[in-house]
């Protein structure tokens, strides 16, 4: 394939993929047709496992545009394949945006009247009635629930999402998308976009047991029980149809569960009846399955479950997000901004972005609770994206395709696998000379060979490696955390660093107010506890507090922001809103009213008129809000225009970040000590809220302010004072880290709050202690021929008080202070945008900096995600921790991500915990770690099995001989199985350790367990083999043999006067490796069951110690109390007593060496891992810990600045410089 043929889907986004166009070739098909003859239909099989060897084998390479069949590889570490049938649709156009009066295949003469007045026609009548136009033959595929369609500009595929991919500005979807669609332009788009749903198809059971049973394992399971039965072995053929027959039944239950509640959850109100406006002003009720890009919906006043994604254009909403968010608290939606005529707008002017205007976008699968209208207007939306591209669409395609879990235990596991095929290839080379050598008939030469191969490989792999977690699961489960992803809970073993959010999840969800100060003449006041006062209830302090919010009555419980509600219920005021018959009788209306109880206002005659200031009035007055300008998290910020009642001029209100409110205020009302005060709050961990408030202008009148945009409102404002909320630590916080940091386990907090607040709370809670330096690195993005730099500076140092350009300290001085010894630690702090920054200009240097990177503030919810990602890639295991509000993206990309949220957002999050605080995390990692050794532990324990039984075999064929079909059902059923099922029990232990397990089965004490393992038990058996031909009552067996009578075999000449068994399973061979085998299988469980660190005891595991018992009992009744039914069930011979005693003495010899064995390697394992310096470093973050060590210039000294040289094409370098 040429480079230039390789083309690029999805290019810098998650699902890039590359694409190779083929086209059909028959002769090969006609080769790849017999050969899957001639295999009996493996090969069919092999190009199914392997979709690149099917279109390869299949089909010859072409261009992209002429390509009957696309091959897709993903760009991303895991580098699947996908293959996809290019199919072609015959269209009016090319583009769906485009009028169908201006397509080119269109017809010359006007459309029909009918056509005109909206065609009821479905589409397929639409495109006949074009046919003769030569209509537009449009090639395209379908992968993942997304259609990608050729597009000739670019010659390439892409995907449509909708009316973003116009890039329309905010005023273009006013003035040229907010009239609706003509019918024939619906369908005409719809061609395109398909059907508005998001379709979770439940797959029969018929398909996806064909899925399930073409999967290699179940082949070969296939495979060996038609090899079994070819030799009669029938009882354990049927015993393993019966075990795959049960995996697989619970395997398909499972996921038959998992796609029908994947469809309920997506099907609830997926189809509704929504009305919608057409072009000619035309109000129609249709399906919301038939809803395209472009069309206007009409929000219903009494609320709606939204069938797509929408942008208001008119009105507003109030919507419950909390399927996409986790958040349950109701948001205010407003109407998208609008520049008014001769006015200009920067955000009218932007290009719409469903992320930049969310505040302005109803989600699909969020619920609007209530609309807000004036007389004679709609409450409308202009539909953006539909099915699949919309938020909960993308939701629900990353739970249906989600990325392979990449752990290092199954790419071992795998490795192991081929060394025991390896294993068995020489068992076969060796069973097919010997038998060639003795003259063996040809079928049996070919059972028994493939049967070496069956008998390395054990069938009850799988279901023995899941055990563990099924357990682990049930554990969890107990504990009120709940799991959607089991094969997470091995990975969650290897967690070694954990991000948390702050807000409800450190500390407490809500706020409580712990003061105001209010400002006076330009002055701070004395902090003041509450504002519930009478001498400050006419104040415009108070006022702000009653009005700058956005809540809402609903059932007539007061719902909106928890900051809000803390703050308005503060005041004591009340809140009133009309309802809808109340609205439509009034042009102007004002919804939503607020006034303060009468018990607060003093009896007071009323003054003369005066310049009606607010604390003049009357004492009954009612502020009613005329409009919201909602919280902004790119702002900060969120204002309101407010009228008392009477009142000609309005005011304006505003609160948010205490830095932005004072850059939009007059310096002069801005007090001295500003900068210092704020430090001192946020450094207690406080969260600060400004207020400000202005006298708006008479001549604004209702229609001017219901038009103006915020950047009119929000200037020249008077700065009123402070809110100070106290968000507490929740009591487990302190004590869960405190154990995550004894164990090694790195803690990070990822929040959206302010930096100072951030790190203080840091302290308080131990995720920083109080010795350890705190560097903030400020990044600035390029301005102004300036390039990228970043201004390092120490938290606590005296400096932040003021700007950094007046630091008085000179350079020395302030290293020699602040400057962290060799045995000191440092944490880096940095917000969102610095964050950014260093991503995008400094990429060299963020690895360097999450390495120590503790406190990440005002972070946006693709931050987090980014975060977790730039963790990953130096090899951190990374679990995160949120409550579910902007936190789904970094839940689903971290190894294990525990919600806090039982709501459905937690559908994306592999775990979800009942209880609302941390004391999950140490939780989880605990069973994680105890179902890791679990599945280490019955791995080497299946490994061993294998071996054993191959050597057993292979020693037994040497003597034409071989174990019985019964003697196999008891090894692999009444031994194997149980061992195994009860092994897996071990809870996990109590407490979190610093020592962490194994990540993988390619290590050195494992392989030294298991390779020791195999060595002691191979050496035992073939001593118990030769033993007992050296016997002096040995002889080759015969059914009139009686050695358990005799001495000497003198008796014996005439052993071929009886028949004799045909496959030779009765001898003394037999019966000796059996008992020795037997004891074996139990050694090995007992010596690879281990507990302590990761698991309690294995004598606390009671089903486990009964299980041994038992066989042990059993297996020494059977060997010195034998009965004859059960030695002629289990085809074993009598042998004399004095040579049960040897095997005996024999066995015990073997289980001393085990233990003895496997105990020295754990003991040295455990002194090298307490001697770190001696073990070389293997994640990526350690070597970079190591490099950083022994670096004179890190970290960074304060008051310097790193400044971004112009990056080559490889990377970038940076130039550490020193500020003046």
């Amino acid at each position: 394939m040429e480079k230039e043929d390789l083309k690029v889907l999805n290019k810098g986004e998650e699902e890039e993929m590359e694409l190779q166009g083929f086209r059909l070739c028959p002769w090969r098909l006609a080769l790849v047709g017999v050969g899957v003859l001639c295999t009996g239909g493996f090969l069919l099989l092999l190009l199914y496992w392997m979709p690149e060897w099917c279109v390869k084998s299949t089909c010859v390479p072409t261009s992209a545009c002429d390509a009957e069949v696309v091959l897709l590889r993903s760009t991303d570490e895991f580098r699947r394949w996908f293959l996809a049938k290019v199919r072609v649709m015959l269209a009016p156009g090319s583009n769906p945006f485009h009028s169908l009066d201006t397509q080119t295949t269109s017809p010359p003469s006007p459309p029909s009247p009918s056509m005109a007045n909206g065609d009821t026609r479905p589409p397929q009548e639409l495109i006949r009635s074009y046919v003769d136009y030569q209509p537009t033959a449009i090639r395209y595929f379908t992968l993942h629930s997304t259609k990608y369609y050729w597009n000739e500009r670019v010659q390439n595929f892409e995907d449509l999402t909708g009316l973003e991919d116009l890039n329309v500005s905010c005023a273009a979807l006013h003035s040229e998308h907010s009239r609706g669609l003509t019918r024939n332009q619906q369908e005409y788009r719809k061609l395109f976009f398909g059907v508005n749903e998001i379709e979770v198809k439940v797959p029969s059971v018929f398909k996806l047991l064909i899925k399930e049973v073409l999967n290699p394992f179940y082949i070969f399971q296939l495979f060996s029980v038609i090899l079994w039965s070819a030799d009669e072995y029938y009882y354990y053929a049927v015993a393993i149809v019966i075990m795959s027959l049960l995996s697989i039944a619970t395997s398909l239950y499972a996921i038959k569960k998992q796609y029908v509640m994947l469809h309920d959850m997506v099907a609830a109100h997926s189809t509704v009846r929504v009305s919608v406006c057409r072009a000619n002003n035309e109000i129609v009720e249709v399906l919301s399955s038939d809803l395209v890009p472009g069309d206007v919906m009409v929000i219903p006043s009494n609320g709606t479950i939204m069938p797509c994604d929408a942008v208001l254009v008119s009105g507003t909403c109030i919507v419950n997000e909390s399927m996409l968010t986790g958040e349950s608290v109701p948001v205010t939606k407003t109407n998208l901004p609008n520049q008014s005529p001769g006015e200009s707008g920067d955000e009218a002017e932007s290009a719409y972005s469903t992320e930049e205007h969310k505040r302005h976008t109803l989600f699909c699968g969020t619920n609007v609770i209530q609309t807000r209208f004036y007389t004679g207007e709609l409450v409308k939306a202009v539909v953006v994206r539909t099915g699949f591209s919309t938020a909960k669409g993308q939701l629900v395609r990353s739970i249906l395709y989600p990325k392979p879990t990449d752990f290092k235990l199954y790419r071992d596991a795998y490795l192991f696998l081929l060394c025991l095929v390896g294993v068995a290839g020489i068992g076969f080379v060796y069973s097919i000379v010997l038998s060639v050598m003795n003259k063996v008939p040809a079928k049996t030469i070919i059972i028994e060979s493939l049967d070496i191969i069956t008998i390395t490989v054990p069938p009850a792999l799988p279901a023995a490696m899941t055990a563990g977690i099924v357990y682990a699961q049930r554990r969890l489960k107990r504990i009120g955390i709940f799991c959607i992803s089991p094969q997470r809970i091995n990975i969650c073993g290897q967690i070694n660093l954990v991000c948390f959010d702050k807000t409800g999840t450190l500390t407490e969800d809500g706020l409580d107010l712990w003061g105001v100060q209010r400002v006076e003449n330009g002055g701070f006041q004395q902090s003041e506890e509450k504002a519930y006062k009478e001498n400050l209830v006419k104040s415009q302090f108070v006022a702000c507090m009653a009005t700058c919010h956005s809540l809402t009555k609903i059932e007539g419980q007061l719902s909106g922001d928890p900051l809000d509600l803390k703050m308005f219920e503060a005041t004591g005021w009340i809140l009133e809103e009309d309802t809808e018959e109340e609205t439509s009788l009034h042009n102007r209306i004002t919804p939503t009213v607020v006034r303060p109880p009468k018990q607060l206002l003093p009896p007071q005659p009323v003054l003369p008129e005066q310049d009606l200031e607010l604390y003049d009035l009357p004492s009954q007055y009612e502020i009613g809000i005329v409009r919201q300008f909602p919280f902004s998290s790119a702002l900060q910020r969120m204002s309101v225009v407010a009228r008392l009642r009477g009142e000609k001029r309005m005011d304006a209100y505003m609160k948010g970040a205490p830095e932005m409110v004072a850059r939009h205020c007059k310096t002069d009302t801005v007090p001295d000590t500003f900068a210092e005060v704020l430090e001192g709050y946020t450094k207690q961990g406080f969260r600060v809220i400004a207020l400000a408030h202005r006298r708006l202008q008479s001549k604004l009148t209702w229609h001017k302010v219901l038009n103006i945009s915020r950047d009119h409102i929000e200037t020249n404002m008077d700065f009123l004072g402070l809110i100070i909320m106290q968000n507490k630590l929740k009591t487990e916080t302190t004590a869960v880290l405190q154990d995550l940091r004894r164990a090694n386990i790195r803690t990070v907090m990822v929040t959206g709050d302010n930096m100072l607040t951030a790190i203080s709370v840091a302290r308080d809670c131990g995720m920083i202690p109080p010795q350890d330096a705190v560097i903030i690195a400020e990044a600035m993005a390029p301005h102004d021929g300036q390039t990228a730099r970043i201004t390092w500076r120490y938290a606590d140092s005296p400096s932040m008080a003021t700007s950094l350009e007046e630091v008085n300290i000179s350079l020395e001085d302030v290293c020699h202070i602040y400057e962290p010894k060799e045995q000191e630690r440092y944490h880096f702090a940095m917000n969102g945008k610095s964050f950014s920054v260093i991503s995008e200009h400094f990429p060299d240097l963020l690895q360097k900096l999450v390495l120590h990177g503790t406190v990440f503030a005002r972070m946006a919810p693709d931050q987090k995600t980014q975060l977790v990602e730039a963790l990953q890639d130096v090899e951190y295991f990374v679990g995160m921790c949120g409550d579910g509000a902007n936190d789904c993206g970094a839940l689903k990309r971290a190894h294990g991500g525990i919600s806090l949220s039982e709501l459905e957002a937690s559908v994306a999050s592999p775990f979800t915990s009942k209880t609302p605080n941390i004391s999950c995390v140490p939780s989880l990692i605990r069973e994680g770690r105890a179902a890791l050794v679990t599945s280490f532990c019955v791995f080497k324990f299946m490994a061993l099995y294998s071996i054993i039984q191959y050597i057993s075999v292979t020693l037994l064929y040497s003597i034409l001989s071989n174990l019985g079909d019964f003697q196999f059902l008891f090894i692999d059923i009444a031994i194997i199985l149980f061992l195994v099922f009860t092994m897996s029990l071990n809870p996990a232990w109590k407490e979190l350790v610093a020592r962490p397990p194994p990540s993988g089965l390619i290590s050195a004490p494992l392989l030294l367990s298991v390779l020791s393992q195999i060595l002691l038990n191979f050496g035992f058996q073939i001593c118990a083999f030769f033993w007992v031909k050296q016997q002096p009552w040995y002889s080759v067996w015969t059914p009139h043999a009686d050695a358990c009578n005799v001495t000497s075999p003198t008796n014996m000449s005439d052993r071929n006067s009886t028949e004799v068994d045909d496959h030779n399973i009765k001898n003394y061979e037999n019966t000796s490796l059996f008992y020795v085998s037997c004891f074996q299988y139990l050694i090995v469980s007992i010596v690879f069951s281990k507990g302590r660190p990761f698991r309690e005891p294995s004598y606390k595991n009671w089903p486990f110690v009964l299980t041994s018992l038992t066989l042990l009992v059993f297996l020494l009744s059977v060997m010195f109390y034998p009965a004859k039914a059960i030695d002629d069930f289990l085809e074993i011979v009598c042998v004399p007593m004095d040579w049960k005693v040897k095997l005996l003495l024999l066995v015990l010899v073997n289980a001393a060496a085990c233990v003895v064995v496997e105990k020295s390697i754990d003991v040295s394992a455990d002194r090298c891992l307490q001697c770190p310096s001696k073990v070389a470093p293997k994640a990526r973050y350690m070597h970079l810990a190591q490099a950083l060590s022994v670096d004179p210039d890190w970290p960074p000294k304060p008051t310097t600045t790193t400044e971004a040289k112009p990056r080559p094409q490889n990377g970038s370098s940076c130039l550490m410089v020193s500020n003046s």
